[in-house]
Order: structure tokens, then C-alpha cells, then sequence
């Protein structure tokens, strides 16, 4: 089976680091249009710069800060005048507040939600209407593994992704009778700035590792790898779910048992 996705017009929201970085870098050698965008303008210029499709094409890069209704909008309009159309949208941006309840501050669980949840579907009502016209599309929501199972500190953080979870249900329905798919992953252990693993201690590395089926971190291609599927034609069947990608956490009590 081979996966064609060359020349879908890609936005990839949260581009200028992490995994979004590597989702926009990856994308690009599958030859497609790729929208850039991220509130971290200088940084989202070097990513661009570094990027270039197989037809030498360059990203086009929005300064664009998902929480805000007029951002979206224009990033969407200016990606629209640019390529004609939009195909896949993946929205990728999001925060981490990693603090316990009591220590939460009402406004910083606001903008938790404002660019976790409010952004994903700003996001999607604003590329919804183009995808609609063409009657196809994908829209690919980041979601977490703090969805499915939340970790103490992460009240904020988890609420905001599992809201993203109900949206992408509730989106499969509304947007399937255009062909339109709804998905959702959940990326595991991946070392970036927000997960911050490389802090951890090596006692502590070790206690997480010891939790997952396949005992070794995640890596940012490998989430990519799964939209560039999600983004294909062969995903067409697949909607309004929730794609964990964690190297199997906790799908059983005690996995390091398996390697003893």
C-alpha cells in the first residue's frame, strides 16, 4: 500500500517547536502545501526556512495565535489565497499548566482551555466551511494521554484534552455527511520541552519506562507518521476517535512483569 498525500494543503497549528515541528517537517517530504502557523513568529520563520517540499516549495508561515477568533480566520484566509483550498487541518498548538488545583489560578486554567480546547475549535469551525464545499477533508486534533488517564497536577491540562475528545465525536457526526473525517491522537511519553523528560532523574525515567509495553520513549516522527495516515485516503473509514500512541502505558498493571 502506498500513501499518496502530495499536494493536500496541510495547516499545522503549534508549528515552530516540538512535535509540531517535526509533524510540519515530516509532512513536508510527502510533498504537500503546507500552512505553518504559531504565535512564535521568529521562531516559526526558521522551521519554514529549514522546509522544502520535494517540488521545492516553501510553507508559508501565519503568526497566529489559536485562542484568538480574528487569528484563525485570517491564517485561514490568507492560507485559502495562497493555495486555493485547504485538505487536512491539524491542530497541533497547545500549553501544559502543571500545577495542583489549589495552586491553579482561575485565569491560567482559562488559558489552558482558551488554546487547548477554544483553539481546536476555532480551528476547526473556521477550515469546516472549505472542507464542506469540496465534500472532503480531515481535521486531526491533538489530544493526550493525560485524556485517558490524568496525572496528579495535570487537572487543567487533562480537562482541556478530554473536552478535545468530545469535540472530535461530536464533529465526526456533524461533518461526516461531507466526507469529512474527525480524528484524534494522543501522544505518550515523548521527550520535548513540554513533557520536560530530560529533567527527570534517571530513577524516575526509569519508573515510567517501566510502565509502557514497548520500554523506550516516543518519538515526534513517529506521531507524525500516524497523520500523515489519518491525512490519507486510506483513513477515509476511520472517525471520531481517539488514537492512543503511547507504546502501550498502562494497557496492563504492570508491564515491566512481561520483561523479568
Amino acid at each position: 500500500m502506498i500513501i499518496d498525500i502530495s499536494n493536500k494543503v496541510v495547516i499545522v497549528t503549534g508549528a515552530a517547536t516540538g512535535i509540531g515541528k517535526v509533524i510540519a517537517e515530516t509532512f513536508a517530504k510527502e510533498d504537500v502545501k503546507l500552512s505553518l502557523w504559531d504565535r512564535d513568529y521568529d521562531q516559526l520563520l526558521k522551521v519554514a526556512d529549514a522546509i522544502s517540499t520535494q517540488s521545492g516549495e516553501k510553507p508559508i508561515v501565519v503568526k497566529c495565535d489559536v485562542k484568538s477568533e480574528h487569528d484563525v480566520n485570517e491564517a485561514v484566509k490568507i492560507t485559502v489565497e495562497k493555495f486555493g483550498t485547504i485538505d487536512v487541518l491539524i491542530a497541533n498548538a497547545g500549553i501544559l499548566n502543571a500545577s495542583k488545583i489549589l495552586e491553579t489560578s482561575a485565569e491560567r486554567w482559562d488559558e489552558v482551555f482558551d488554546v487547548n480546547t477554544k483553539g481546536s475549535f476555532l480551528c476547526a469551525k473556521a477550515v469546516a466551511p472549505y472542507l464542506k464545499e469540496k465534500r472532503s477533508g480531515r481535521i486531526i486534533f491533538a489530544s493526550s494521554f493525560a485524556a485517558i488517564l490524568p496525572s496528579v497536577g495535570s487537572a487543567a491540562y487533562a480537562a482541556s484534552k478530554s473536552a478535545v475528545v468530545s469535540l472530535t465525536r461530536v464533529l465526526a457526526a456533524e461533518l461526516g455527511p461531507w466526507n469529512i473525517t474527525v480524528n484524534a491522537y494522543a501522544p505518550g511519553m515523548i521527550p520535548t520541552s513540554m513533557s520536560a523528560i530530560d529533567t527527570l532523574t534517571e530513577s524516575r525515567k526509569n519508573e515510567m519506562l517501566d510502565t509502557l509495553c514497548i520500554r523506550e520513549w516516543g518519538s515526534a516522527d513517529e506521531i507524525a507518521y500516524l497523520l500523515i495516515f489519518l491525512a490519507s485516503d486510506q483513513a477515509k473509514y476511520i472517525t471520531g476517535t481517539l488514537i492512543d500512541t503511547s507504546g502501550g502505558k498502562f494497557s496492563v498493571q504492570f508491564a515491566k512483569l512481561a520483561r523479568t
